[in-house]
């Protein structure tokens, strides 16, 4: 599917793709199940705009301005996005627990993760010099359009990126404050906390990983590539949030549920990068709400350590102008290129290995029917998307 996505890109037709099932939808099955995470999502997002209006209320109290900061990293949070890490860490949770036990207690911590996601991507898109994001200037940009238009001193765009900073922090600070929230005994809290941690700790490592591959493009390789895909994405994308669900329920690291949840996790969280890979190329930013920028600044994905490996010493010399600046038309035949060494095509076939390697971890016996079913659904939904 994504190999005709990018051919359908390059030749300018309209990408086809699976169609996300909504309440709409025919299957009474899918469509329940549909619309049951739709009303988590909704909750989430309920929590998140009470949590939000009273930290951005107490700073506000301090000064004015401190409030006028505090709105740009709650704007940074609610502005949309597909609330994945929320919803996999919910069916982690259900998973465990079935249908009995109440929401609730735990929707402090599933929310507490979109405030994380907020403060990854707010750094991410200073260091990436991103202009936007969700189709709307990034957090950096919005505030040096500010300090230009009110007139301030010095550099603009300097100043829009110490304050973005400073909201990514924030952002972490308030996950923290709202994941202390969630009604649990203390134990299984702090046990939860832990996983939490380690979730954060491999986060940044992947993200030192993306910045370092950047910089040294001509010694990565496809292996580094996934390594990446592996830490940045995949284990705060899936893996951990959906092991964050099974802690939010109880379970020990001993549990085979554990296991099956690290399979699925890694596997699915492996093929939601690798799909980025394809949108960063072929992706259309009026959809996926950035630019499709990656033939541009020459990032190592692993689409593009693919190409560069399978390419012929015609399609390397093209490939060699990936990050050199190119215009429009040339980025235009580079994306040819890319498709024309088979890469694309790999790529899709790795992201399908990966979700069949998911499918197959949910045949683990401990997880509940329910919750199997709505996670074989993400597989799908995650990985064949256009943003």
């Amino acid at each position: 599917m994504l190999a005709r996505m990018a051919n359908d890109a390059v030749v300018g037709k309209a990408p086809r793709v699976i169609p996300v099932r909504r309440g709409g939808d025919t299957d009474p099955v899918r469509a329940r199940l549909a619309a049951y995470t739709e009303e988590v999502v909704a909750a989430v997002d309920d929590t998140l705009v009470a949590f939000l209006d009273t930290e951005t209320d107490a700073l506000a109290a301090i000064d004015p301005s401190a409030g006028e900061f505090a709105t740009i990293a709650r704007d940074s949070v609610l502005a949309g996005g597909k609330r994945l890490r929320p919803t996999f860490a919910y069916w982690g949770w259900r998973g465990v627990v079935g249908g009995a036990e109440p929401l609730p207690p735990v929707l402090p911590a599933l929310a507490a993760l979109e405030v994380l996601h907020a403060f990854a991507l707010t750094h991410d898109d200073v260091m990436d010099s991103s202009a936007t994001r969700r189709g709307r200037p990034t957090a950096h940009v919005a505030v040096a359009a500010q300090h230009v238009a009110a007139g301030w001193r010095g550099d603009s765009g300097k100043f829009g990126e110490n304050v973005a900073i400073l909201v990514g922090d924030l952002c972490l600070v308030w996950a923290d404050r709202l994941l202390a929230q969630a009604v649990l005994p203390p134990a299984r809290l702090l046990a939860v906390r832990r996983c939490y941690d380690q979730m954060r700790v491999e986060t940044v490592a992947g993200q030192y990983l993306d910045v370092l591959g950047e910089s040294d493009p001509t010694n990565w390789s496809v292996e580094r590539a996934l390594q990446v895909a592996r830490y940045k994405t995949a284990s705060y994308t899936v893996r951990w949030p959906l092991l964050f669900g099974a802690g939010l329920a109880g379970v020990g690291a001993d549990s085979p549920l554990i296991a099956a949840y690290t399979r699925y996790g890694q596997a699915v969280g492996e093929a939601f990068q690798l799909c980025d890979d394809l949108l960063g190329v072929y992706g259309d930013p009026a959809t996926t709400g950035k630019p499709a920028g990656d033939l541009r600044t020459g990032k190592p994905t692993a689409l593009l350590m693919l190409a560069r490996s399978r390419a012929d010493h015609t399609q390397r010399r093209a490939l060699d102008q990936i990050g050199a600046g190119a215009d429009d038309r040339e980025v235009t035949r580079l994306a040819e290129v890319v498709a024309e060494t088979g890469a694309v095509a790999q790529v899709e076939q790795m992201i399908s290995d990966r979700v069949a390697e998911a499918l197959d971890a949910l045949t683990a016996p401990a997880i509940d029917d329910t919750a199997r079913t709505a996670l074989a659904g993400l597989a799908t939904v995650a990985t064949h998307r256009r943003a």
